[in-house]
């Protein structure tokens, strides 16, 4: 398990909440419009969000009429959800993970998994899955990829390879999907992408530099280091005082086999 001697993901984002949920970027609506034709929400909707983190995707799922279970580990990050989106009609939060989701069998029509697939325990999670998908229900594999080749990206990436250290490479090691034909097995899913962007403040992309879970904390000499370091990237590519972070939105959807 990736950060197992930090507790996995049940804990390694326990004090990156509030960077995550400052600077993260939603999702574009061509990515509604998909999810939408493949799994219309209809009033008996329902979707299971894996690893929801901070409610990013949930939040643009419940806009366009699904009725939402966030499936968080991490008790921090599924209380901001709460937060956020506690009071809307059709959203609701339980404590679990891919290969544990405490769901009824074949209730669920869509699963979304945003940003999270690399914390998966292939095997165990598509079995899981399968449980609790109706006969007929998808999953959607989703990211938003970070555009190589943008100057802003790139230099980003210079201080996430300073400062990442060996969580760092184990995480990219992950993240390269090798598994995810392992997890639909013999379907052929759909592969969607479109552009996407994304504007920070100063304090906006110090948030997204300390979001990532092999960062140092803020109040380390690391840390702090980390700090001048992004003040410096900013400063190089500020204009009209924000940068534009470049994405590109890449969803997969199928039914494993």
């Amino acid at each position: 398990m990736l950060y197992a001697a930090e507790g996995g993901p049940r804990s390694v984002f326990s004090a990156k909440v509030a960077d995550y949920a400052a600077s993260r970027p939603d999702y574009p609506a061509a990515l509604f419009d998909m999810l939408r034709a493949g799994c219309p929400p209809t009033p008996g909707t329902t979707v299971a969000d894996i690893g929801a983190g901070t409610g990013l995707l949930t939040q643009g799922l419940l806009r366009i009429g699904y009725r939402v279970i966030a499936v968080e580990p991490n008790p921090e990050m599924r209380r901001a959800a709460d937060r956020l989106l506690g009071g809307i009609d059709g959203y609701s939060s339980v404590d679990g993970c891919a290969e544990s989701i405490p769901l009824a069998a074949s209730s669920v029509h869509l699963i979304t998994a945003a940003q999270a697939f690399h914390w998966f325990e292939v095997e165990q999670a598509r079995a899981e899955f399968l449980r609790v998908l109706t006969p007929h229900g998808l999953v959607a594999l989703i990211w938003n990829d970070r555009v190589l080749g943008n100057p802003v990206n790139e230099a980003l990436d210079e201080v996430f390879a300073d400062f990442g250290g060996a969580n760092r490479a184990a995480l990219v090691a992950h993240e390269d999907r090798s598994q995810v034909p392992r997890f639909f097995g013999s379907a052929r899913p759909k592969e969607f992408s479109w552009p996407h962007g994304h504007h920070l403040d100063e304090e906006g992309l110090l948030s997204l530099v300390f979001s990532r879970s092999y960062i140092p904390g803020r109040s380390t000499d690391a840390g702090r280091k980390v700090t001048d370091r992004v003040h410096g990237v900013f400063a190089r590519y500020v204009a009209n005082g924000m940068v534009d972070i470049r994405y590109r939105t890449v969803a997969i959807l199928g039914r494993p086999l």
